[in-house]
């Protein structure tokens, strides 16, 4: 139990750390435009290229793996999506937001710390596939059923092409390509420039843990929906039984990858459901609600998963 919590409280200590400052400083939700510039466009992107770049090229095709994921992530999507749509009768812009709160984890910023932290670098690879294929995929779905339910005015020509774009230059996804142009093309990096991205790669988790405190503590509670019944279970507790579930099912996917997936599988709603919702004004209260429970809530439940991958009482 110490070596999860040796884990954890560095990791989630520096969450706590952004809120309490965020609390206590009373600065504007605008003094976190630099600090999410530098997170979004360099340290993140320098850590993803690191992770790829370095890796050997044939695990980097694993369309087995990520495909599997990606179907077992939807399923949850889907499901939350027919309860809010068919059961609860709510519209079409915010089932979308409902189930991209239980289905979209904070993968971007919490979850390459965590895993490599918690699994070392041979989690490297799955996690660097998952935060920017599923990422890819979310930008794609989002202002597609945003468009379907009328929230969004662009011709369907015009929505192509601004979706086309935004998942082209997203910077995850261009450090990721240009990582796996340089693992296939076994480009040999200057010792400087390894420094450089390096450098940056070490700034990724702790001021990306930070700047998400900050941000929850800038969104207080103010309403708690009734979807959290049961969007909150299917975020923690559903969705990363299913990943498990459909990759050991799959075979043949290495067990550190297996637990990669689940971890990320098991974060809390990501900080960008809330900017989808405030983007067309849907469900942002609510959604804000949701991130700030589903965080709480993780520290339990990411301890347990890691205790039960620890102990070995999840076979892979």
């Amino acid at each position: 139990m110490s070596d999860i919590v040796s884990l954890l409280l560095p990791f989630f200590g520096l969450i706590l750390i952004g809120y309490i400052a965020g609390k206590v400083t009373k600065q504007p939700a605008d003094a976190l435009g630099w600090m999410n510039t530098f997170i979004i466009y360099a340290a993140l992107p320098a850590l993803f290229f690191k992770l790829v770049s370095r890796t050997p090229f044939e695990d980097l095709t694993r369309i087995d793996f990520i495909a599997t994921d990606l179907a077992a992530t939807y399923s949850i999507f889907i499901v939350l999506f027919a309860i809010g749509r068919w059961i609860r009768g709510s519209s079409l812009a915010d089932c979308t937001i409902q189930s991209f709160a239980g289905a979209y984890g904070n993968i971007g910023y919490m979850g390459p710390g965590l895993a490599l932290l918690a699994l070392g670098e041979g989690a490297a690879v799955p996690v660097a596939l998952i935060v920017c294929l599923e990422n890819a995929l979310h930008f794609i779905v989002a202002p597609a059923l945003m468009a379907a339910a009328g929230d969004d005015r662009r011709s369907a020509g015009r929505l192509a092409i601004d979706i086309a774009r935004k998942v082209a230059f997203h910077p995850f996804i261009l450090s990721t390509a240009l990582g796996f142009v340089a693992a296939g093309l076994h480009i040999d990096q200057p010792l400087a420039f390894q420094r450089f991205v390096e450098y940056l790669a070490q700034a990724a988790a702790p001021c990306a843990l930070f700047a998400m405190g900050v941000t929850l503590a800038l969104r207080p509670l103010k309403r708690i929906p009734a979807e959290i019944g049961y969007i909150v279970p299917a975020k923690l507790i559903v969705h990363p039984i299913v990943v498990y579930l459909a990759l050991t099912a799959v075979g043949g996917v290495e067990p550190v990858w297996i637990y990669a997936a689940v971890l990320l599988a098991a974060l809390p709603t990501a900080t960008n459901v809330f900017v989808i919702g405030q983007l067309y004004g849907v469900w942002q209260e609510r959604a804000s609600a949701t991130i700030l429970i589903t965080t709480a809530l993780s520290v339990v439940t990411v301890s347990l998963i890691l205790i039960a991958i620890k102990s070995g009482f999840l076979p892979a």
